[in-house]
């Protein structure tokens, strides 16, 4: 058992329970997105006294909350973490989490949960420093595989959290709250164990603000032009992320009626999807053909996926664009993987803090633009399809500019030598 604060980097193979710890982590924060939704309406319901209206716009404005939150704090935990190592912000994230959901259970008034929606915008970050971690302790040519495992944790916390609240929130709207913030307690407590230090002391740089903030982030990525256009591309990809949770429940339940049942169900399949391709195909796919034919295969993956979506003419035909819409998730490891490789060691938590809040941006500005599509082709009888459509062309650009990043001399080298390996 090694908790000292102090660990040889690149060593991922000798510590596998912090390797399990980051992925419940990642797990863990997407769940307690996905555990609210059935039960958050109907709980801000409640505490607004059964005003629909009132409690619609709360749910909006608790949403914003959340992801501006993360957009202004994510980067200076990344730097916090380059600064005072990445465990403490592990742990401390970890402990601030089951915190806000506690508060949200004890929620006696709405403004109580606003304070627990915005404490889980800045422990949401911890995503942030999990990958730092990753960065810290394994080598350049193994990174897609481990980002590809946290983006599956990600997939089954997409698939737990929803389940687990419809479950629990029969018994009491409150209920999955508590639950999620004993699980953060219990995930908190086995770090404190098994959660060694990653970046070494003569590794850490001290905090600069003009960085530490969502505008000083951005210049990381301005400062190399690699690093730019991959930005560029993933900002693109959340885009279209953003659209699926956002737009996708509401336009299947008008263009094909389906129960409530059927909707978990269809989530359900999108989660498997996603996992299957993070946890089993990205690692051996990056091996064979490296992370540039990676990006671009999952980047044509989705624009075929949501053009089959926007085309499907019934229920059955849209569910066959799971499969394919899931060999997006090649890209979204590769990506990650591929920026972490042009920036140094003391940078890695800037890095990861510049790519959250890039991904808060998108959550605070893509839902209001693809659920006025939505409405706008409802209500003048465009084609159904019309917001897929858009978020295809948007990968389609994305695509485009993948194109423009050279391969790496690493890619190159490792796909020849698997090539002589096979011959």
């Amino acid at each position: 058992m090694n908790a000292s604060p102090e660990a040889p980097t690149g060593t991922a193979e000798a510590r596998p329970h912090a390797l399990i710890f980051l992925v419940v982590v990642v797990m863990l924060d997407m769940m307690s997105l996905g555990l609210m939704l059935p039960v958050l309406p109907g709980l801000i319901k409640q505490l607004v006294h059964g005003d629909p209206s009132l409690a619609a716009r709360n749910i909006g404005w608790i949403a914003a909350l959340w992801a501006t939150m993360g957009f202004l704090t994510a980067p200076l935990i990344g730097a916090l973490s380059d600064r005072f190592g990445r465990r403490p912000l592990l742990l401390a994230s970890m402990f601030g989490a089951a915190v806000d959901f506690a508060v949200m259970a004890w929620a006696p008034s709405v403004i109580w949960l606003f304070l627990g929606r915005a404490l889980s915008g800045v422990t949401a970050s911890s995503v942030v420093t999990a990958k730092a971690y990753i960065a810290d302790i394994t080598p350049e040519d193994e990174r897609a595989g481990r980002y590809g495992l946290l983006n599956a944790a990600f997939g089954v916390g997409l698939i737990l959290g929803p389940l687990l609240g419809g479950l629990l929130g029969q018994f009491d709207l409150r209920l999955p709250f508590w639950i999620a913030s004993g699980l953060c307690v219990v995930n908190g407590i086995f770090g404190l164990f098994v959660l060694p230090e990653s970046l070494s002391k003569s590794d850490r740089k001290p905090i600069d603000l003009r960085r530490a903030n969502p505008v000083g982030a951005f210049a990381l990525y301005m400062s190399r032009p690699p690093l730019r256009v991959l930005a560029g591309v993933m900002f693109l990809y959340y885009i279209s992320q953003q659209m699926l949770f956002s737009t996708a429940i509401p336009y299947i339940d008008f263009r094909y009626h389906w129960s409530q049942a059927m909707l978990g169900m269809a989530s359900v399949l999108v989660g498997i999807g996603v996992v299957l391709v993070q946890a089993a195909l990205v690692k051996p796919f990056v091996a064979r053909f490296g992370e540039r034919i990676a990006i671009l295969v999952g980047l044509a993956g989705g624009v075929l996926g949501m053009l089959v979506y926007g085309f499907a003419p019934t229920g059955l035909f849209f569910l066959l664009g799971v499969p394919v819409y899931a060999l997006v998730g090649l890209q979204v490891a590769a990506i990650q993987s591929s920026m972490t490789r042009h920036v140094e060691a003391d940078e890695q938590g800037r890095l990861q803090g510049a790519n959250a809040s890039l991904v808060s941006i998108t959550a605070m500005t893509a839902p209001p633009l693809f659920t006025e599509i939505l409405a706008r082709s409802i209500e003048v009888h465009a084609p159904a399809g019309t917001t897929f459509y858009a978020t295809a062309a948007i990968l389609a650009v994305a695509f485009v500019l993948a194109l423009t990043v050279k391969p790496r001399p690493a890619d190159q080298e490792w796909t020849d030598l698997d090539r002589r390996n096979r011959a």
